[in-house]
Formats: C-alpha cells, structure tokens, sequence
C-alpha cells in the first residue's frame, strides 16, 4: 500500500505564496510519476500539475503554468508545489496522487484558501 502525506495548507491573500509538500510512503519512490490535483466546492478534481520519476519533464494544467512549480526529492520520497501570485480561484483542497501497483492512491488533502 501507499500512502499519502499532504501538508502545507493555508488561508493567503491574492497574490501570495505557498508552498504544497508531500510526503510518500513507498519503496522505490522514484520509479513512479507524482501528480497534484484540486477540488473546489461543488467542482469535479482536477489536475494541476504532474512530474515524471526523475522531474525531467513536468506538466501543468493551463491555470497552473507560470505560477506554479512541481518538484520532487526523490531521496525524501516528497513532491512539491510552490504556487506563486495566487488567486481566488486557487481555493480549493489539494491533493497528492500517485499511480502505484495498479492502483490509484490519493492523501487526504491540504486546504488552501486566497482571500481578496
């Protein structure tokens, strides 16, 4: 089994910064592609932003380039999300996903919430 660590959560104002870590627990971390998405209210998850076993090639959701940043440290199993200039419509729960075992493991989330 996985498991999913999310932290770093938080209320910011528009135009802040935060930054998303987590943690996993799983042998050989680096063999797998790492991925953050987000729910808001009401709205279906979606992707935000993906990163591949060595963060060689990362990928974003059209909301997320130029203001977000996906990076790994494979020798601390951890994938991160540094979000820059934040918005309103960045409220939302963020979640950390892995594909594993022929599986799809999620954390719990991290609530982040941008006030005006």
């Amino acid at each position: 089994q996985v498991q999913l660590v999310e932290s770093g959560g938080g209320l910011v104002q528009v135009g802040g910064s935060l930054r998303l870590s987590c943690e996993a627990s799983v042998r050989t971390f680096s063999n797998y592609a790492m991925a953050w998405f987000r729910q808001a209210p009401g709205k279906e998850r979606d992707h935000v932003a993906s990163i591949s076993v060595t963060g060689s090639d990362t990928y974003y959701s059209e909301s997320a380039k130029g203001r977000f940043t996906i990076s790994r440290d494979n020798a601390k199993n951890m994938v991160f999300l540094q979000m820059n200039s934040l918005r309103p419509e960045d409220t939302a729960v963020y979640y950390c996903n892995v594909r594993a075992f022929s599986a799809v493991f999620w954390g719990q989330g991290t609530q982040v919430t941008v006030t005006s």
